[in-house]
């Protein structure tokens, strides 16, 4: 697997396929395991999937996480991967991220997908957040994944017993340094660069986000010069919730012509 190191932060990331570059940005608490379903139908595309600090492989020296260092840290995977520009997709934090590199470094980025993302951490979030840190401490953060990260399409189909497995599940899933991540989501406010992104951006919002509201989809589409918006009928978790579905509406978007 290759690796970049950039300060005290050993980055390490999957590369896969061959074509323009394709940047996936993982979520709080996962890992680049996430764009495991993307990846395998983004044929024509050099995946890079990076690690955050404290997921999968990547190390640092565990102080907090902020989104400047992880942006910085994507762009060294760009540097290492020989990728002059690349298109980039993210999902919550790594939607976040993937802005702020759109906005700080627009040469680097030639179309972005923000998927869950927000321009700023309210009052609301910032309650929910160390509500996460809670239930991290107590052991019970898996059991609130689904309930957080999933639509009415998939309570339809789950039996108590499969949603029991799916916890499980997640609960060997969740990264060491989840917390540190969410204290870089407690922190988040990208009005300052979002008028500076000049790369052709799609805000894909979750119509069962109970995350991110409607409200801040909007404004994050409107701070954003060359913004369109999108929708999945799913919750928070969609890359999980529904990847097919998912995987359409980022490749359609990023293989159109300009």
């Amino acid at each position: 697997m290759p690796e970049v190191t950039l300060g005290d932060t050993v980055v390490h990331y999957d590369r896969t396929g061959d074509g323009p570059a394709l940047l996936l940005l993982h979520g709080t608490a996962a890992s680049r395991e996430q764009w495991g379903p993307l990846t395998a139908q983004a044929g024509g595309f050099t995946v890079l999937a990076p690690d955050f600090p404290g997921s999968g492989l990547t190390r640092d020296g565990g102080g907090p996480l902020t989104v400047e260092a992880l942006a910085a840290q994507a762009e060294a995977v760009l540097d290492h991967a020989g990728a002059e520009k690349a298109h980039v997709v993210g999902h919550s934090l790594g939607g976040v991220v993937a802005a702020h590199l759109a906005g700080t470094r627009p040469d680097r980025v030639r179309r972005a997908v923000l998927h869950a993302a927000w321009p700023a951490t309210d009052v609301r979030q910032d309650a929910e957040f160390r509500y996460w840190l809670d239930l991290l401490e107590t052991g019970t953060f898996a059991r609130m994944l689904p309930l957080m990260a999933f639509g009415p399409r998939y309570w339809e189909q789950a039996t108590t017993e499969s949603n029991e497995q799916l916890v499980k599940t997640l609960e060997t899933m969740i990264q060491p340094g989840a917390d540190r991540q969410i204290g870089a989501d407690r922190a988040v406010d990208l009005r300052p660069v979002l008028g500076r992104i000049t790369a052709p951006v799609l805000v894909l919002g979750s119509a069962h986000d109970r995350i991110v509201t409607p409200a801040q989809q909007r404004e994050l589409a409107a701070a954003i010069p060359d913004a369109r918006a999108a929708e999945i009928d799913a919750g928070h978790g969609a890359p999980a919730e529904l990847p097919d579905e998912f995987a359409r509406l980022v490749l359609d978007f990023l293989s159109a012509t300009p």
